[in-house]
């Protein structure tokens, strides 16, 4: 099966507003550790196993889960433009970082996830924005995708949650 032309692909996007400067919110972003405390499904503790913040650079982690449940991931940076924006691509890996299949989904989730994150600051509040929608995904995986959107709403929410919970830890209040 090929994959629908772009302009038919549903996205995925997000919102959400902190009461911290945009520079900060970045660095949340922009630094693995700081990443290892917010980003990934609630509940679960990561493990940064490789952070390379640049265009072409990696972020390789390892998430366990209260129950046991071990799983990899990793980030590509494509783009990176301080402090407006960041795209990168998101996918499942394996414990060396080589590229897998999602743990779940009998593998009809995409390879590959286009994100990206937007930054913008009005009055001291930062507006983060995250898009994303599948790479060179099969009809099956884009489908798989686009019917998981309110899923991905409530899991990204609790994300962003962690990470306002991180803004308020380093002293603003997010």
């Amino acid at each position: 099966m090929t994959a629908r032309p772009e302009t038919e692909r549903q996205q995925f996007f997000i919102t959400r507003s902190y009461e911290a400067p945009r520079a900060l919110v970045w660095r949340a972003f922009a630094d693995g550790e700081a990443l290892a405390q917010w980003w990934g499904p609630r509940g679960f503790t990561m493990t940064v196993l490789g952070f390379e913040f640049r265009p072409g650079g990696t972020f390789h982690y390892r998430m366990d889960g209260p129950n046991g449940f071990t799983m990899w991931a990793r980030f590509t940076y494509r783009e990176i433009a301080e402090p407006e924006r960041i795209v990168f691509v998101n996918s499942f890996s394996d414990a060396a970082g080589s590229l897998s299949r999602a743990p779940f989904f009998d593998g009809k989730w995409p390879l590959e996830v286009l994100m990206t994150a937007t930054f913008a600051e009005q009055d001291g509040t930062t507006t983060v924005t995250l898009r994303s929608h599948p790479i060179d995904a099969t009809d099956v995986e884009e489908a798989t995708f686009e019917s998981n959107i309110e899923s991905m709403t409530q899991g990204f929410g609790n994300v962003f949650d962690q990470l306002a919970a991180y803004l308020a830890k380093t002293g603003t209040n997010g």
